[in-house]
């Protein structure tokens, strides 16, 4: 079924495109941010209620019910934030969210009290004062830019930022977070991959994508001018409740990445943000994911499973242990004897 080649963001447009009641699409969006592309509604499969790429992006009411372990900070962004756009938490790196606008809006996301809404992007004096805090941190090695999503910024505007990143000497690496890749491909064109140019630090592309169906043909092509670029390709993936929580779908969706050149990097469990409980899957089931991984698909194609403390306090992985006491377990759930030392 073809759409409207415009954005989907009220209940009428959903429901003209045959993927959810008007009513529930409106009464979500009192809320919470509602977009989805053309490009994804297009890959829904309208005849399986539970397709996995609806429920990423398709209003559910029960976004609105909030459960008692939810927050509306879930990672402790505010705490660690000196100055508007900028979150400071570990020593050698910050994270700069220059907007809070983006071209889809996940039902999962851990900012959705914040993005979509009035100040979707950093005025002149907040850019200013964002540029100046990082200049004046010699420690700063990276800065990782997300949102929102850094790549619905203008050409102009993406440039200017490359350029005032480019000229901090100390910042080595820049790290760019987005969907566009796979959401809205189309934007990665001769002007932006232009405008992504560092002529001295290095840039990181952090692609996030949750199941192998995103890859569409436009995204594979888009991915493909991002890596003749030069720019490496790292892979962003939140385990999700009826989108991704078997290991044959992870499987799918790994290969899938490393086959257009993305190297899995994480796998989040989801932070706990209001009205995302029922995407939540336990950690043991996803470490238990973990463990049927690694014996399905090769290194590369492993992501660290990791966890954002809530409250601020860092991000830490929490993918099965195999070595306890010296026994050591194989992929195979087999137990084996290990010691690594001898008596002196």
């Amino acid at each position: 079924m073809k759409i409207d080649r415009r954005t989907l963001r009220s209940g009428k447009d959903f429901a003209a495109a045959g993927l959810a009641e008007a009513t529930v699409v409106d009464q979500v969006a009192e809320q919470y941010a509602v977009a989805m592309t053309p490009l994804l509604a297009d890959l829904i499969d309208r005849a399986n209620p539970a397709d996995p790429i609806a429920r990423q992006f398709v209003p559910d009411l029960r976004e609105l019910e909030t459960s008692p372990v939810e927050r509306a900070d879930p990672i402790g962004d505010h705490a660690f934030s000196p100055v508007k756009g900028i979150v400071h938490r570990y020593p050698d790196r910050l994270l700069f969210t220059p907007l809070l606008h983006c071209p889809v809006y996940c039902r999962f996301c851990f900012r959705r009290e914040r993005v979509g809404g009035a100040e979707k992007m950093l005025d002149d004096a907040e850019w200013t004062a964002a540029f100046d805090y990082i200049g004046a941190h010699p420690e700063v090695w990276e800065v990782v830019i997300t949102g929102g999503d850094p790549l619905m910024l203008p050409p102009a505007r993406l440039r200017q930022m490359m350029q005032a990143l480019d000229a901090i000497p100390h910042v080595q690496i820049v790290r760019i977070h987005s969907r566009i890749p796979v959401a809205d491909p189309d934007r990665i064109n001769a002007e932006m991959l232009t405008a992504l140019t560092l002529e001295r630090a290095t840039l990181w592309l952090a692609v996030h994508a949750n199941h192998a169906r995103e890859f569409s043909p436009p995204a594979i092509a888009a991915l493909r001018a991002l890596a003749r670029a030069g720019i490496p390709l790292l892979g962003q993936t939140v385990l999700l409740r009826g989108v991704n929580d078997s290991a044959e779908t992870l499987e799918a969706l790994f290969r899938t990445m490393v086959a257009n050149r993305i190297k899995p990097y994480y796998l989040h469990q989801l932070d706990l943000a209001a009205g995302t409980d029922h995407f939540r899957v336990p950690v043991e089931e996803g470490q238990e994911l973990m463990r049927q991984l690694r014996g399905r698909v090769s290194g590369i194609c492993q992501p660290i499973y990791i966890l954002d403390i809530p409250g601020g306090h860092g991000k830490v992985p929490i993918g099965p242990v195999y070595l306890e006491e010296g026994i050591v377990m194989d992929w195979q759930g087999g137990a084996h004897e290990y010691t690594a030392s001898h008596d002196r």
